[in-house]
C-alpha cells in the first residue's frame, strides 16, 4: 500500500505555516528527516511529504505548542526509549492497559510487574488492537512475539506492525522505515498500526 505523498508548497498552503517554521521543526527534531522525500520532477528536484503523517504531526504541534516548549515536544515525538519505570497497577490506573490485557500480556511474555517504555509499548498495541477487535488472541501471541523479538528494531525512525491473513492463517510483520508495501490478491490485510504514534500517544499521557 503506497503512502499518498504531498509537495511542499501544497502542505506549506494546506497546513497554513511558513516554509521557516517547516525547517525549525526539522531542526528540533519535531519532524523525522526521513518524512522529507526528495524526488526528480519535470522542473528539478523537489521535496514531498507523506501526507497522512505530516498534517497529523503539525496539528498535534500546533495544538500542544501552547503548553510545551519544542524541546519538551520533541522529546514526546521521539522514537528513542527513556528510562521511564511504572509499575503494572499503574498502567491500568493511568487507562494505559485493561488488566484483562494486563494479565495476557504477563502471562505470554513472563516478565516482571516493572515495564519500562519499551514494554509499556508492547502492552499498549496489545490493549489497542485486542479491545478494537482488529486480532483475535492467537494473533495477539504472534504480535507480541514479533515486537519483543525486534525491541532494538523498533527503535528505529520508522516502524509499523502489519497483520496479515491468507487461507486463514495470519502473519504479523513489522516494517522499518517503509513508504509502502504490497501483497498478492489472496493475502487480507487484517490492520496496520504506526508504533511511532503508539510512543507518541503513551508519551502525551505523562505531560
Amino acid at each position: 500500500m503506497n503512502e499518498e505523498l504531498i509537495s511542499k508548497k501544497e502542505l506549506l498552503d494546506l497546513a497554513g505555516i511558513s516554509y521557516g517554521q517547516l525547517y525549525r521543526w526539522k531542526r528540533k527534531d519535531l519532524i523525522p528527516e526521513d518524512w522529507f522525500i526528495r524526488k526528480s520532477t519535470f522542473t528539478g528536484q523537489e521535496t514531498f511529504f507523506p501526507k497522512q503523517k505530516m498534517l497529523e504531526r503539525i496539528d498535534k504541534i500546533q495544538t500542544m505548542k501552547e503548553n510545551l516548549s519544542l524541546d519538551e515536544l520533541a522529546d514526546m515525538f521521539s522514537p528513542h526509549l527513556s528510562d521511564l519505570q511504572l509499575k503494572g497497577e499503574e498502567l491500568v490506573r493511568r487507562n494505559i492497559v485493561s488488566k484483562s490485557v494486563l494479565d495476557f500480556y504477563l502471562e505470554n511474555e513472563k516478565g516482571s510487574l516493572d515495564f519500562n517504555l519499551s514494554r509499556i509499548l508492547e502492552v499498549f498495541v496489545l490493549e489497542k488492537l485486542l479491545q478494537s477487535g482488529a486480532i483475535n488472541l492467537d494473533e495477539g501471541k504472534m504480535l507480541l512475539m514479533v515486537m519483543i523479538e525486534n525491541k532494538d528494531q523498533i527503535k528505529q525512525k520508522s516502524a509499523d506492525l502489519v497483520i496479515t491473513r491468507k487461507l486463514g492463517v495470519s502473519n504479523c510483520l513489522l516494517l522499518i522505515n517503509t513508504e509502502g508495501y504490497h501483497f498478492d490478491s489472496g493475502t487480507k490485510l487484517v490492520t496496520e498500526i504506526s508504533l511511532n504514534a503508539c510512543m507518541e500517544e503513551i508519551k502525551s499521557r505523562f505531560v
